[in-house]
């Protein structure tokens, strides 16, 4: 029997990451995969469908070229190809892990891994000793009892990705960062859509100045919305989909091609043997401690399959902080307060920390501050007005409690406020840092500045 120091189960960017990491510091490493390295979001999430993204963005501004004082006579789109794209670079991403697995000596076993007790892995029938476990295994589309997924006319985010042809009309079905990213992606490509949001704003987890803007562009690019609403029953009988939406209004029939479901991941623990070994769950996750320890010694979980926000990041961050922790090394526990979120559509949506309502529900006196893109000179010259920077403080200690941001480019942006808030900066720190001319990161500034009343361009 094969014996390592770490064996990874799964290979997104929890595990690969946390293999490389366990490599690093002289661990005997495999990692078991049972379909493509890199998982989920290298293949059917985060990296394939910012690649559609990027194509409904181009096409867009195609659309609008007149307004950059450019004639383009002559364009289209072709569907296929954008998707062939997508998978292209999804598959360069898979390549480059494999790369990356050779690099740092690791073993990458081919299948489905099962733990079991002693310390033991088996993969389609060949077991694996090692020392310490790490289960990686992610999570997928979670299905609703009246929303089964059928891949073709109620699709989840995989078959939404590599759908052959176009649809003419879609339904999607929540609005959390995959549903309100394949709406944008789809109503750009010119497919007639309608987003069914069962809470009262797009977006629910984000500022609530944010949902609302953020919902007025959908609008004006043509999106119907519907909120406080829910899909109640799909009929798929016929050539299309008919679906029953709940409304304060009373019932309303949708008719399209095809029903997305975003409704949310669940977590994947079955039959991987969790039984088995005796580790506790609860309410769909593996329960663990600060340092992604399960209660049985020598088997830990970090990632989508843990208590917390199931994001690709995170799951690196945990990753590393568990083999870090195993080595020996002295670590800090993740502050889960400061966890960026981002979403992807045109404009783009990042944020971090405490929203206004937050704040003031856990009793701070704060400072709010708001500058607009509209006054960017930045945005302006690129055409990119909508939206704002607003940023959140304590008004006792100066401490930066949130900083919430929809614009163009704001992914990009809002890791100054995660490395300010990491580092406990004031308000007037940020203030004092000169921002560069023209930005649109100056934008972070001014809204400090619109907290503190010294705002200059507004």
């Amino acid at each position: 029997m094969s014996k390592y120091d770490i064996i990874v189960l799964g290979s997104g960017p929890g595990g690969y990451v946390t293999a490389i990491r366990a490599s690093q510091l002289g661990f005997k490493t495999a990692i078991v995969e049972k379909e493509s390295l890199g998982g989920v979001c290298l293949n059917w999430g985060c990296i394939p469908t910012k690649a559609l993204l990027k194509s409904a963005q181009v096409f867009d501004y195609l659309k609008h070229a007149e307004d950059y004082g450019l004639s383009v006579k002559e364009f289209d789109k072709d569907f296929s190809k954008v998707v062939q794209r997508s998978r292209g670079v999804a598959e360069g991403m898979s390549k480059g892990v494999q790369f990356l697995m050779k690099k740092n000596k690791i073993d990458v076993i081919e299948g489905f891994g099962k733990i079991k007790p002693g310390k033991k892995v088996a993969v389609d029938g060949t077991e694996y000793a090692a020392d310490h476990i790490i289960i990686a295994t992610g999570a997928r589309s979670r299905e609703l009892p009246n929303l089964k997924q059928d891949g073709k006319k109620v699709i989840g985010y995989r078959e939404a990705m590599t759908l052959e042809k176009q649809p003419k009309k879609m339904i999607v079905v929540g609005s959390g960062a995959i549903g309100v990213e394949f709406s944008n992606f789809y109503n750009s490509m010119g497919t007639e859509v309608t987003i069914v949001e069962y809470l009262p704003n797009l977006v629910p987890l984000e500022d609530e100045e944010v949902s609302k803007q953020f919902e007025k562009i959908f609008k004006k690019n043509g999106i119907n919305v519907m909120t406080n609403a829910s899909v109640e029953s799909v009929d798929t009988s016929g050539k299309g989909v008919k679906a029953t939406v709940k409304t304060k209004k009373g019932e309303e029939i949708l008719e399209a091609d095809v029903v997305l479901s975003a409704v949310g991941i669940a977590a994947n623990l079955e039959n991987i043997g969790l039984e088995d070994v005796g580790i506790v769950t609860d309410k769909g996750k593996i329960m663990v401690n600060d340092w992604y320890q399960t209660n049985m010694p020598g088997y830990y979980a970090i990632g989508d399959v843990v208590p917390g926000p199931a994001l690709a990041h995170v799951a690196s961050a945990e990753g590393i902080t568990c083999v870090e922790k195993i080595a020996g090394m002295h670590v800090e526990a993740i502050d889960y307060g400061n966890i960026p979120g981002c979403t992807y559509t045109s404009p783009e949506i990042a944020s971090v920390g405490l929203t206004e309502q937050q704040a003031k529900d856990k009793g701070y006196d704060i400072k709010v501050g708001k500058f607009p893109f509209s006054a960017s000179g930045k945005a302006s010259a690129a055409g990119t007005k909508d939206g704002f920077v607003k940023v959140i403080f304590d008004a006792k200690y100066g401490e930066w409690l949130g900083c919430h941001m929809i614009g163009a480019g704001v992914t990009d942006m809002i890791a100054e406020a995660v490395v300010a808030r990491k580092l406990e900066t004031t308000g007037h720190e940020v203030l004092k840092a000169i921002h560069p001319h023209p930005t649109m990161s100056e934008a972070v500034m001014e809204a400090v500045a619109a907290a503190y009343d010294e705002v200059i361009h507004l």
